[in-house]
């Protein structure tokens, strides 16, 4: 990482949160590729590695179920095109999840490598260079045009049409799927891009070079889908005349919502939404443009915090620091993640929960008070002993929230837990509604998961047009 401004008189006089920490050459540096893709020799030899199970562990560690043996053995044998078919077959943002799943703790977990060698198959690297090549081809009539060629032939058409809300995972991967059997999909999004969390929610050195949107290009390319944006649910959008005018209506809503601190302080200039803050850099033309604290502290054990910490420390903050109300077993981000937090400067102190936030002469934060916590029997406690740090930025994330408010007035649907309540077929307690993704009850925070409600909901919509 390159190094800071920090060192000249006239950057240690500059207010505590400020844009253009680094030199201009550090961004670049900063906020390239984490992990570039494997080159065709090095996929050669990786997927050599693999035993191609008969009975994967594998396979059924994937959320969406993808045949990771057959695409490996078809990387093999010289047929990364095929090999991203299988994998789009099943999950049709692929590359994305190639890029951002936990892949250490679902499918090279349980690889059967590990026992062997101590070290997994790189399932996720080898996902990437199929699916990237896939997305890569030109146009077979014109290698210079910017056409991407699709793998899949859309059904002949058959009159249904059905309306997504959310240009997310769930939204797109059910969108796709039912313009594969031959359906007219609309995706309403309230945003002024598609995407979703893809776009707007992951850190920006996971998904380089705009890929969220080629992404995009690449899922429409089938055919029958088209896209709306700046169209919300409960405002330009109700949920009743959606129900009225289409056959079938897919929510794919996300979380708006974000969970607050509970503390004093937690409203003062300089305490921000991870969320926000991610999304903001994220849709940044120049990142060096995206003022960041000198001292940041992150409230969180997720992967948005790890995200907003790294990315903090890569934009020239001095002092980063992740404190997490548990222990580092019950982070909810990966050992993975939390190395590579650690090996970017970050600091994480577990078993410490927020208890107020100060402010200085200006009104600003200033520092955070924490007290230790310890657990018994599962259950949180302080143990009475607090201590604080210096703080001009402060990022909260822990957790978000499904936001019903205005938008389920006209249709009110079954809620559990604060989110929508499906059935097994993903199917709302209102007629031709169904639903996906985080906005569901037990959504799981994974793209792939949110990929794979899409794709299930999209199949029991199809299945109920025939009866």
């Amino acid at each position: 990482m390159a190094h800071s401004k920090e060192s000249d008189p006239t950057e240690q006089r500059r207010a505590g949160i400020a844009a253009g920490r680094l030199d201009a050459s550090a961004y670049k540096e900063n906020f390239a590729d984490l992990n570039p893709r494997l080159s065709g020799h090095e996929a050669i030899v990786e997927a050599d590695r693999c035993y191609f199970c008969f009975d994967a562990p594998c396979m059924s560690a994937c959320p969406t179920a993808i045949d990771v043996p057959l695409f490996i053995r078809q990387i093999q044998s010289g047929n990364p095109g095929g090999a991203a078919k299988t994998i789009f077959d099943q999950n049709i943002l692929g590359g994305m999840c190639a890029r951002v799943c936990p892949t250490e703790t679902l499918c090279e977990q349980v690889c059967v490598r590990n026992d062997a060698a101590k070290q997994p198959v790189r399932i996720g690297a080898l996902q990437r260079y199929a699916t990237d090549h896939a997305m890569a081809a030109q146009g077979a009539q014109n290698s210079g045009s910017a056409e991407i060629s699709h793998p899949f032939t859309r059904a002949a058409d058959t009159g249904k049409r059905i309306a997504v809300i959310g240009a997310g995972p769930a939204g797109l991967a059910c969108a796709h799927r039912l313009a594969r059997f031959g359906h007219e999909v609309k995706i309403f999004d309230a945003r002024e891009k598609p995407g979703g969390l893809n776009e707007f929610g992951i850190a920006a050195y996971k998904t380089v070079n705009n890929f969220a949107q080629r992404e995009v290009e690449f899922i429409l390319s089938v055919g029958g889908i088209t896209i709306e944006t700046g169209k919300a649910l409960g405002k330009e959008l109700a949920l009743a005349e959606l129900r009225r005018d289409y056959d079938a209506v897919f929510l794919g809503l996300g979380l708006s919502g974000v969970n607050g601190l509970g503390i004093a302080g937690a409203t003062l200039p300089g305490v921000e939404d991870a969320v926000t803050y991610i999304a903001r850099l994220r849709q940044a033309e120049d990142v060096s443009a995206v003022p960041i604290g000198r001292r940041v502290v992150v409230i969180g054990g997720g992967m948005t915090a790890i995200d907003v910490a790294v990315q903090a420390k890569l934009l020239g903050a001095l002092d980063v620091t992740i404190c997490y109300r548990r222990g580092k077993a019950r982070m909810s981000a990966s050992q993975m993640e939390q190395e590579l937090a650690q090996t970017k400067g970050v600091t994480i102190i577990y078993n410490v929960q927020p208890v107020r936030l100060k402010s200085n002469a200006a009104g600003a934060v200033s520092a955070i008070e924490l007290a230790y916590t310890r657990e018994r029997d599962g259950a949180l406690a302080a143990t009475g002993e607090t201590f604080e740090l210096a703080a001009d930025m402060v990022f909260k994330a822990i957790g978000q929230t499904f936001d019903a408010a205005g938008i389920l007035a006209d249709v009110p649907l079954a809620l559990e837990q604060g989110r929508l309540k499906v059935d097994a077929s993903f199917a709302t307690s209102a007629p031709g509604i169904w639903a996906g993704g985080d906005c569901i009850i037990g959504g799981e925070d994974l793209t792939v998961a949110a990929v794979d409600d899409g794709r299930r909901a999209a199949e029991a919509i199809n299945k109920s047009f025939a009866g």
